[in-house]
């Protein structure tokens, strides 16, 4: 990993330089030989020539960002000690601070701890101090370097940035000078870096470890040549030379045992480099990568990197699109070591180790499909992305930022996986639609089967529901079903019955599913009160279900029979369901919800004739026939 010099990619900040030093007004205009040529080094960088004379105090001015190293403005002023409100309002706008000593003059090296820290120290807050840097004037005057004397001072105080030794006469190192303050600001050692312990700081090795996972695209735990180079283009916008790779894992091999393995960069020699890079004062490669994987200047996740911008009218709702799929199907790969299309708990556990939380409960397991051992397959995993970008496309943004998808993906923010639909209305008026994601709301009494409904969703019989624990219930279930030929995702939504009051969000939806229990007489009273009050006038179409249709039918007690209200309202017949069975329970009426959700046009003819919903029931078979013998032949190609 090499850079040169950045270019700053961020936003241009004001980086406001405040040279500080001896208070002017303890000496005559005319007595400049015992000041320590700060207002001098502002002349001669201005002028590139050391002034003859020189004022009091310079004027504020501003160098333009073509023409420093950074590219960014630098305001410099110069601060003669007027007041201590002057002093406390520069120091409030300051982004780095110089203090300024004579090399040559050993009183003002001592006054740069017991005057000029302090000061500052006092001035300003704890949590927002700025970065130090000291400024060695006048070398030109001496033979011998200050160091000696600075840097225990840099030691003991860790604000202390670095120290440059310059001369405002002959020039040197005055550009340095400015180049290092602006660096100071951009790429702060602070943050990354304990002097005391001559290591990372926890923070830097949890980003960059962070930053190692994701790059690591094969997760056998080193970066490979071809993984070191993706990560270079991809931070420094160039590849290595194969020799200049090779020279790095040596620098890595010859300091460290376990820094290499079977030929790729291990996380520890990944970190050791970084430790290399700042102990160099190569700082900017350092920040250059932190800032490409989305940290800002406190190393947490930038919210502008987690949270892009996207717009979503009303009535619209939003999908993965076939990047995003891609992208997460890459990741699901990448974490399935045992190859068997299902994540267990410690292959879960792993994926979401990029993560500052896990994300997933355990409901997660009861909302998807899972395997025999109750672990999320890859449908389940893909249907749960899908749910979360339906329900919460802002968390669906920040999931898809911590995994890295922007940059393995190689897109400019999260948002470009997101498809945002057009407005129902315009759907409804085409008689047409390109959505994938339907919402089915479920309505029902207690004790209906409304949970029973959901589950038996995902394969699961009753025998299986029995097995879930109260607490890991969810109120969602989410998979596939085929219309026409077509994939599509139905998302089931167990509503509370609630009948006094019905929120938008639970009228929201593509289909309402009425669920009774034909073996309670007074089941269907509910759902037929909740149609009555909430969508008889709506244009959202229903289906009434007939749930626990194994148990025995009972006369139910409302004014007329299921079938007669449905034939009034024009609704289809009541279907039946049960999850009491063997195997997996019945998918057909899931197949005709997704149906009429995509087709909410359809005439009251089509939806009683059993003809249409056999084409519908055997192409779903079809489909899911093929669908399962694909999914055979991709792990067998894995």
């Amino acid at each position: 990993m090499t850079a040169k010099r950045p270019k700053l990619k961020k936003k241009k900040i004001d980086a406001k330089l405040y040279k500080m030093t001896k208070n002017t007004s303890e000496y005559g205009k005319n007595d400049i030989k015992k000041q320590v040529g700060k207002t001098s080094l502002i002349m001669s960088l201005v002028s590139e020539e050391f002034p003859d004379v020189v004022p009091y105090r310079a004027e504020e001015i501003t160098i333009p960002a073509d023409v420093t190293p950074e590219r960014v403005p630098t305001h410099i002023v110069d601060y003669s000690g007027i007041s201590l409100v002057c002093l406390g309002l520069c120091l409030s706008q300051a982004n780095v601070i110089c203090i300024v000593y004579s090399v040559n003059n050993k009183k003002s090296i001592e006054k740069v701890t017991s005057h000029w820290i302090p000061l500052i120290t006092e001035n300003t807050d704890k949590d927002s101090r700025v970065p130090l840097i000291l400024v060695g004037n006048k070398s030109d005057l001496v033979e011998h370097s200050s160091m000696e004397t600075i840097l225990p001072i840099m030691n003991q105080y860790s604000e202390i940035e670095t120290c440059v030794e310059c001369s405002a006469k002959n020039l040197k190192n005055i550009s340095e000078l400015f180049y290092y303050a602006q660096k100071a600001v951009l790429h702060p050692t602070g943050p990354l870096y304990c002097p005391e312990k001559k290591d990372m700081k926890p923070l830097c090795v949890k980003a960059l470890t962070r930053i190692f996972k994701v790059s690591d695209l094969d997760n056998d735990g080193t970066l490979n040549d071809n993984e070191l180079n993706f990560f270079q283009r991809m931070c420094f916008n160039t590849p290595l030379e194969p020799q200049a790779l090779e020279d790095v894992k040596n620098v890595v091999r010859r300091n460290l045992i376990d820094g290499v393995c079977d030929n790729g960069l291990t996380l520890k020699g990944f970190l050791f480099l970084h430790t290399l890079f700042i102990q160099r004062g190569r700082h900017e490669t350092t920040w250059t990568v932190l800032r490409r994987f989305g940290y800002d200047d406190d190393l947490e996740l930038n919210q502008d990197y987690l949270f892009p911008p996207l717009k979503i009218p009303p009535d619209c709702t939003t999908e993965l699109n076939h990047k995003a799929y891609l992208f997460l199907q890459g990741v699901f790969d990448k974490h399935d070591k045992d190859r068997d299309c299902a994540l267990s708990p410690e292959e879960l556990k792993d994926l979401f180790d990029v993560f500052p939380y896990m994300p997933w409960g355990p409901d997660v397991n009861n909302t998807v499909c899972t395997n025999d051992q109750g672990w999320i397959t890859y449908q389940g995993y893909l249907s749960q992305w899908t749910l979360t970008t339906y329900l919460d496309v802002q968390r669906c943004l920040e999931y898809l930022g911590y995994l890295g998808y922007s940059i393995i993906a190689e897109q400019e923010c999260q948002a470009s996986g997101i498809t945002v639909t057009r407005d129902k209305k315009i759907d409804l008026q085409k008689k047409q639609t390109q959505r994938s994601v339907f919402h089915c709301n479920v309505f029902g009494d207690i004790g209906s089967g409304k949970s029973g409904f959901l589950q038996g969703f995902l394969g699961r019989n009753l025998m299986r529901q029995k097995m879930i624990r109260e607490e890991h219930r969810s109120y969602y279930s989410i998979s596939t079903t085929y219309v026409y030929g077509q994939e599509k995702y139905l998302l089931l939504h167990e509503v509370f019955p609630d009948f006094d009051y019905l929120a938008d969000a639970d009228m929201a939806c593509d289909i309402v599913c009425l669920l009774y229990d034909v073996n309670n007489p007074y089941s269907f009273e509910y759902c037929a009160k909740v149609f009555k009050q909430y969508f008889m006038d709506s244009k959202t179409p229903c289906m009434m279900i007939a749930a626990k249709s194994d148990l025995p039918e009972a006369r139910q007690t409302y004014g007329c029979s299921p079938l007669e209200f449905c034939r009034r309202h024009k609704m289809p017949p009541p279907q039946s369901f049960t999850c009491n069975t063997a195997g997996a329970p019945s998918r057909d009426i899931y197949t005709k919800l997704t149906t009429m959700a995509m087709y909410p046009h359809i005439s009251q003819a089509d939806l009683k004739s059993s003809t249409f919903w056999l084409r519908v029931s055997v192409g779903a078979t079809v489909f899911a026939v093929l669908g399962f013998a694909m999914c055979r032949v991709l792990l067998k190609s894995r």
